[in-house]
């Protein structure tokens, strides 16, 4: 579905080789950490190292037969030792090899992801300082509210970003520990220095306690963060996909030379690259749901999460690593419009410097309600008639007894609108 652009790095975090890698390293730091015991004799350990590996091919045909991957596993890798292999797997549970590779796995992947989104917080914070004062009109319910500017939307994405970067940082934490406990975590046929031992060695902490797995709250937290963060790129581009309708046309993502938008209308420039982010971050929120429902398992566990874990876990890193770097394109390439901007928001004939008259108004001692009767029958007029605001302000009587023109006039200055940008800029480190 996405092979067009999923980067390689994220992909060889899931593939088999690489799953299989991690588990006969934790095998091996496992013959280790016994041999520091003096359970493996020294000379075993030197053997089991100089001969442990595996071919896939052989670990597919084992388990076609036992119907069981870790065992397929095993079995494939005591293939090739010979008797010293009686030392390898020694007290571990087939997830003590599993959970604890997992999280090495999930380590590269979080590592993969920190990377896309600092890459598209750069993008973000050069736009918004270049648009800092691009003036725009901003919308309430869809409808025309105040002057904002481009700059201050994408600030404002920028410090969600910075929020989503530190949610995704908190959840690779959340996930950095191994277990090496035993058939219920109990330790009874290995000691805690073995687990220990093991995922230090990995540069994982060790769960304080586990069952026969670690809990998946915690994989459950990853995959919320993943969510949220694909959730933060939805809002992102369904804004864009606003802003690129053909009645505001105010930006417009990347279309390249030889893209065509539609097979029958050649005028067609759709917004296809967010409108692909708003349908995949749909998938992200499910694959966190399915992790809830892995969370509450039958006593020390049971196997219903295993399957779904296949399928969300790998899926979920490789979208969002799609994601991030689909989008980070579009920002590159998004075409602003800022006379379009302008047009927008004169659009109205000025009725979105109510606010501004109004608290003239209510300054000159008026009441609110009294002030907000006298200005919102002239913005009425001026949307039905098409006439300007300011000018119909300028020959009301009632207005002028409380209002010069100067100080009417002054209410429809943008100045006063943006003059804290520099201000909410620094604020969010920009």
């Amino acid at each position: 579905m996405i092979s067009r652009y999923t980067l390689p790095r994220m992909a060889s975090v899931w593939e088999p080789r690489s799953r299989y890698d991690t588990w006969l390293r934790i095998e091996l730091l496992a013959c280790e950490a016994w041999a520091e015991l003096g359970k493996v004799p020294r000379e075993a350990l030197a053997v089991i190292r100089e001969r442990a590996g595996y071919d896939i091919r052989r670990i597919d045909e084992i388990e076609r037969e036992v119907r069981h991957d870790v065992i397929a596993f095993v079995s494939a890798v005591v293939e090739r030792v010979g008797p010293e292999a009686r030392y390898i797997h020694l007290g571990l549970t087939s997830y003590d090899v599993v959970d604890t590779a997992l999280a090495v796995q999930l380590q590269r992947a979080a590592t993969i992801l920190v990377e896309d989104l600092e890459a598209l917080r750069l993008v973000l914070a050069d736009l918004a300082r270049r648009h800092k004062r691009t003036v725009m009109i901003g919308r309430t319910h869809g409808v025309h509210a105040e002057p904002v500017t481009f700059g201050l939307k994408l600030a404002l994405w920028y410090t969600e970003a910075g929020r989503d970067l530190d949610r995704l940082r908190r959840a690779k934490e959340a996930v950095a520990y191994g277990k090496l406990s035993g058939a219920v975590g109990t330790f009874a046929h290995l000691p805690p220095f073995v687990g220990q031992y093991v995922c230090t060695r990995l540069g994982l902490t060790p769960a304080p306690i586990s069952s026969q797995i670690l809990s998946r709250d915690r994989h459950a937290e990853f995959l919320l963060t993943l969510a949220l963060i694909g959730t933060s790129l939805d809002k992102f581009a369904t804004e864009i996909r606003h802003l690129q309708r053909t009645e505001v046309r105010e930006v417009e993502e990347p279309f390249v030379e030889g893209q065509k938008g539609s097979s029958a209308m050649p005028h067609k420039r759709n917004p296809v690259a967010c409108e692909q982010v708003s349908g995949l971050a749909r998938l992200l929120r499910a694959y966190a749901q399915a992790s809830l429902e892995n969370v509450p398992l039958w006593h020390e566990r049971d196997i219903s999460h295993s399957s779904v874990e296949r399928v969300v876990l790998p899926d979920a890193t490789i979208l969002l690593d799609y994601l991030l770097v689909r989008f980070r394109e579009v920002l590159e390439g998004l075409r602003v419009y800022p006379d379009r901007m302008r047009q927008n928001l004169d659009l109205t004939e000025g009725v979105v410097f109510s606010e501004a008259v109004l608290l003239a108004l209510v300054d000159k001692g008026l009441s609110r309600d009294e002030a907000y009767r006298l200005v919102q029958r002239h913005a009425m007029k001026a949307w039905e008639s098409r006439e300007p605001f300011k000018q119909l302000l300028l020959v009301d009587q009632e207005i002028r007894r409380h209002l010069s023109p100067a100080e009417v006039e002054k209410c429809f200055d943008l100045g006063y609108h943006l003059r804290h940008l520099d201000d909410i800029f620094a604020r969010v480190g920009l």
